[in-house]
């Protein structure tokens, strides 16, 4: 199945998400194997405007996998044209001419929507801000089915910066097409989750509930998705900031609270929001998640470069 411009998570449709799964199952086992070589004669190029390890090196990772080649900037604000004052319009234009699809991170919502509209070649959004983050919603989602082994009927807290978090929206919105979800959203009042992800699950039927007590969710759920408190989001407001952080932190003891095999997720970096106690549970599993990461990549590559 084809794809172009990955810009939102609310593009995939089930017979999409599908069709990714099953491809990346066979990206995993061909990694296994020592990756493929169909892609030899193509040229990612790796736009990040803000910092990344996981997405950047994940994707990188996924393109020389595939056969493929990779041109990339370490810091784009500063050691690109933007540093001059170019267009993130102009800047997509001219990688047209060197690049067969283009991946970008932005601090601005909307960003990876403008990159597209001037684009000829795919672009794939790998964070714009607060905004979205479709590819990590779609190895979050891949990792739940494998982990848990099925999506229907899962019941997921999702915890922490709610309001400026855009792994959570992302998620949310692909997780209100599957049937009987159940979704916890923990956050401190002034980082709850914004209203136009809870109107858009309730136009489309999903349960949630909004708490701030974890402890009392933690028995309930099958993945508790952890999040950062995101301190660059909060600019000058410091003190709102240290008001919020560490208010849910996972340790060994809350980990006694969750089911037998229920999961941790966390898209990852992590501050103090969970122990390092907590990695030697089999419940922990946000190294694997990251790790799908790459598997879940190479198969976006593969669908938009075929």
């Amino acid at each position: 199945m084809k794809l172009h411009h990955i810009i939102e998570a609310q593009q995939f449709d089930m017979p999409t998400l599908l069709n990714l799964f099953e491809v990346t199952a066979q990206m995993e086992q061909a990694v296994a194997h020592g990756g493929v070589n169909d892609y030899h004669n193509r040229i990612m190029a790796t736009l990040f405007y803000e910092p990344s390890t996981r997405t950047r090196f994940s994707f990188e990772t996924a393109m020389h996998r595939l056969g493929g080649r990779v041109i990339t900037t370490e810091n784009a604000a500063q050691f690109s044209s933007a540093a001059k004052g170019e267009t993130i319009e102009d800047t997509i234009r001219i990688l047209n001419g060197y690049a067969d699809v283009i991946v970008i991170r932005h601090s601005e919502v909307g960003a990876a929507r403008r990159a597209a509209a001037v684009s000829r070649v795919p672009i794939i959004n790998a964070g714009d801000g607060p905004g979205q983050h479709p590819t990590q919603a779609l190895l979050d989602l891949y990792t739940i089915r494998k982990e848990i082994g099925a999506i229907d009927g899962l019941r997921i807290a999702m915890v922490g910066d709610l309001a400026q978090g855009r792994t959570v929206r992302s998620l949310a919105y692909l997780l209100s097409k599957f049937q009987g979800v159940k979704i916890y959203f923990v956050a401190p009042p002034p980082l709850k989750m914004k209203e136009d992800i809870l109107e858009h699950l309730r136009e489309h039927s999903i349960w949630y509930t909004e708490e701030t007590d974890l402890e009392k969710v933690l028995p309930e759920v099958d993945v508790v998705y952890q999040t950062r408190i995101q301190k660059e989001r909060f600019g000058d407001r410091i003190a709102d900031y240290e008001r919020c952080r560490g208010v849910y932190v996972l340790t060994r003891e809350a980990l006694r609270l969750m089911q037998p095999k229920a999961i941790v997720m966390h898209p990852l970096p992590r501050l103090d929001e969970i122990a390092q106690e907590v990695d030697q549970d089999p419940r922990a599993a946000y190294f694997r998640q990251a790790q799908n990461g790459l598997y879940v990549r190479m198969a976006l590559l593969s669908m938009v470069l075929s």
